[in-house]
C-alpha cells in the first residue's frame, strides 16, 4: 500500500509542532499523566460507554431513550471504578453541505462540554465517530471523493476544537467501519486504510496536543479475525508512530450472545471463542507493543434485553472475558446503551451482573456448571452441581448467614458438590412453584456464587387460536423456565427464521411471558413459515424437561395443538 509523501512526514511534522511551541498551554489534566502510548491505555482500564446518547440519530441526545447527559452520571461512573469513558458521537445528521460540512456549534458545543466533565472527573476519555460509518462512510466504494471530504472536514473540525485539550482525551478514527457496494475485501482494507491514513494527518497537523495525542486504529468491522488484524499491523508499521493503539470489539460466539441454535450456555465452544480472539489479539499486536483497547464488549442479545441469556450463563461469560482481557493486556471498555448504568438513579439494574464485571478486572472468581436446581415437589432427588473453582478455593456452601456443614448438609469431592435430597427437601419449604431458597458458594477470592433452589413441575400447554401478529400458547410453568425452542415440518426440515437451524432465536422468534402465562410467538416467526404447514415447536426448559406444541398458519390465522 503506496501512501503520499505527506503520511511518511508526519512524525517529523509532529515533532517540529512541539518544538516550534504549537502544543499549546499548559493544560492541568497533564501533570503526571503518563507519556507513552502504552501507558495511556493501561492508565484506561477499566472504561465504560457512554452510549446511545450522543451517537443517538435523531433530534438529540434523548432520541434512543436515554436523558440527557449529567455531570453527575460521570461522577458516578467514575465512583464505580471506571477509569476511562468511551463517548460515541454521531456527527454526520448535524453537518451542513459541501465543502465545508460544518458542524452544528450547539452539537459540537454539547459535545465539548461532556468531554470537559468528564476529564473534570479524572476519567480518560476516547472520542469516537460512531454510526456515521453505517450513515454515510460505508459509501466510500461508490462515492470516495465524497466521503473522503466529508471524513477529513470533520475531523479537521474535531481536532481544532480539541487540540489544547489533555493527552488524557484520545481520539477513535471510526467504529465499526464497513462499506456497500464494494468489489470485495481487499478494496475495504484499502479503503479503511486511507481514513485511517487521512485521521491520523488531519489530527496530526492540527498542532496543539494533537501533535502527540493518542490515535486509536481499528480494523474493519473492529473484528478480531486474523486477516483484519494483520491489516491493521500493517497500516501501524507504515505509520511508524508511538502515539497509536489499536482497537477491536468483542460480543461473544454469536450463538450465545443471541441465545440462537441452542446456544444457551456458556460451553466449551463459547469459552474457546473468547480465548482465541483474545490470544490472536495479543500475539498479532500486543505482543507487537500496539496497546489495545476493547472498545465495545457485551452479549449482542442485549440489545433486546438482558434476559436473553440466562443468568448464570452471562456471569460465566463477563468472568471469563475479565481474565483473558486482564492477562492478555488488553483495557476493555464495557458497552452500556442505558440499560445496565441506571443514568437518573445511578444504581446498577443488576448488582450482580456488575458485581462479576468489576471483580473480574482484578481476580477471577469462582463459579459453576449452574445457577439454578430444579426440586420437583413430592419427588425429590439427589442433585449435583460441578464448580468451576478458576484457580480458586472452595471456601462455605451457605444459606442465609448460616453456613451449612459440609458433609452433613452437603458433600464435596473434588469440584463436584452433591446436595442431599435431605437438604433440598428441607429447603424446597412448602413446595410452592418458584424459588424457594438461595445457596451461596463461596471461594478464596472473587465474588460469590448464588444457586436458586426452584420448585418445579413439567410445565403445561394448551390449544390456542390466533393471528401472525398476535399469537400465544398458554403455559402453565409451574415453576419452571424457558430455554429455548426448536421448530421443524413434518419431515424433519427446520421451519422459521435461521432455517440452518432447528432452534429459533431467543425473544426474536419467541419469548416467555411469565406473568400473563403464555409462551409468545413473535411476527417475525410466522413471517417465515410456509402456509399451511404443521410446525411442530419443541420447548425445552431449564429443568430438563421438553414438550411438543404445533401450529399451523393459514394466511394471518394461527392455530396451536398440544402435542
Amino acid at each position: 500500500m503506496k501512501r503520499p509523501l505527506w503520511t511518511c512526514l508526519t512524525a517529523l511534522a509532529a515533532t517540529a509542532a512541539l518544538t516550534a511551541g504549537l502544543a499549546g498551554p499548559a493544560y492541568a489534566g497533564d501533570r503526571g499523566a503518563p507519556k507513552s502510548a502504552a501507558k495511556v491505555v493501561a492508565a484506561m482500564q477499566p472504561g465504560w460507554n457512554l452510549g446511545n446518547t450522543l451517537d443517538a440519530v435523531g433530534a438529540d441526545e434523548t432520541a434512543w431513550g436515554n436523558p440527557r447527559v449529567t455531570k453527575k452520571l460521570l461522577s458516578e461512573v467514575e465512583k464505580n471504578g471506571f477509569r476511562s469513558v468511551r463517548i460515541p458521537v454521531t456527527l454526520g445528521q448535524h453537518e451542513g453541505p459541501a465543502p465545508d460540512y460544518t458542524i452544528d456549534p450547539v452539537v459540537l458545543d454539547r459535545v465539548e462540554e461532556v468531554v470537559d466533565w468528564a476529564l473534570d472527573e479524572d476519567l480518560y476519555v476516547l472520542l469516537d465517530l460512531h454510526h456515521d460509518s453505517w450513515m454515510w462512510t460505508n459509501a466510500m466504494p461508490t462515492q470516495h471523493d465524497e466521503v473522503l471530504a466529508q471524513f477529513t472536514r470533520t475531523w479537521e473540525q474535531l481536532a481544532q476544537r480539541f487540540r489544547d485539550h489533555p493527552r488524557t482525551l484520545l481520539f477513535e478514527s471510526i467504529n465499526e467501519p464497513q462499506f456497500a457496494g464494494s468489489t470485495g475485501e481487499a478494496q475495504e482494507y484499502a479503503l479503511l486504510d486511507e481514513l485511517n491514513d487521512t485521521f491520523h494527518q488531519v489530527v496530526r497537523s492540527s498542532g496543539g496536543k494533537n501533535a502527540d495525542r493518542v490515535l486509536v486504529l481499528p480494523t474493519l468491522h473492529t473484528d478480531s479475525g486474523q486477516a483484519r488484524l494483520d491489516e491493521l499491523v500493517t497500516t501501524f508499521t507504515e505509520l511508524a508512530d508511538p502515539n497509536l493503539a489499536a482497537t477491536f470489539h468483542y460480543y461473544g460466539y454469536w450463538p450465545f450472545s443471541v441465545n440462537v441454535a441452542g446456544g444457551t450456555r456458556f460451553d466449551a465452544t463459547a469459552q474457546q471463542d473468547v480465548t482465541d480472539a483474545f490470544a490472536r489479539v495479543h500475539d498479532t499486536l500486543v505482543a507487537r507493543g500496539i496497546p489495545v483497547i476493547l472498545g465495545e464488549y457485551g452479549l449482542l442479545g442485549f440489545d433486546r434485553h438482558t434476559g436473553t441469556i440466562e443468568q448464570g450463563e452471562k456471569l460465566k461469560f463477563f468472568e471469563y472475558l475479565g481474565y483473558q482481557a486482564r492477562t492478555t493486556g488488553v483495557t476493555t471498555m464495557l458497552w452500556d446503551n442505558g440499560q445496565h448504568l441506571d443514568r437518573t438513579a445511578y444504581t446498577w439494574r443488576d448488582p450482580e451482573l456488575f458485581a462479576q464485571i468489576s471483580s473480574s478486572w482484578k481476580k477471577r472468581s469462582g463459579t459453576a456448571s449452574t445457577d439454578q436446581v430444579f426440586v420437583r415437589p413430592g419427588a425429590v432427588t439427589e442433585q449435583t452441581v460441578t464448580l468451576n473453582l478458576n484457580g480458586t478455593k472452595f471456601r462455605d456452601l451457605s444459606l442465609g448467614k448460616h453456613k451449612l456443614k459440609q458433609g452433613k448438609d452437603y458433600q464435596l469431592a473434588g469440584s463436584t458438590l452433591t446436595l442431599p435430597a435431605a437438604l433440598l427437601q428441607r429447603l424446597s419449604g412448602t413446595g410452592a412453584y418458584g424459588t424457594s431458597a438461595e445457596l451461596v458458594a463461596r471461594f478464596s477470592q472473587g465474588v460469590p456464587w448464588t444457586i436458586e433452589i426452584v420448585n418445579a413441575d413439567t410445565p403445561v400447554l394448551a390449544d390456542a387460536t390466533g393471528t401472525t401478529d398476535a399469537f400465544a400458547v398458554p403455559t402453565q410453568f409451574r415453576g419452571d423456565r424457558l430455554a429455548t425452542m426448536e421448530a421443524r415440518y413434518l419431515d424433519g426440515s427446520n421451519a422459521g427464521p435461521h432455517s440452518w437451524t432447528s432452534f429459533k432465536e431467543f425473544d426474536v422468534t419467541f419469548a416467555p411471558d411469565q406473568a400473563t402465562g403464555t409462551i409468545l410467538l413473535r411476527p417475525a416467526f410466522f413471517a417465515e413459515v410456509t402456509d399451511g404447514a404443521p410446525v411442530v415447536l419443541t420447548f425445552h426448559f431449564w429443568s430438563g424437561a421438553v414438550l411438543q406444541y404445533t401450529v399451523v398458519r393459514s394466511g394471518t390465522a394461527v392455530t396451536g395443538t398440544v402435542g
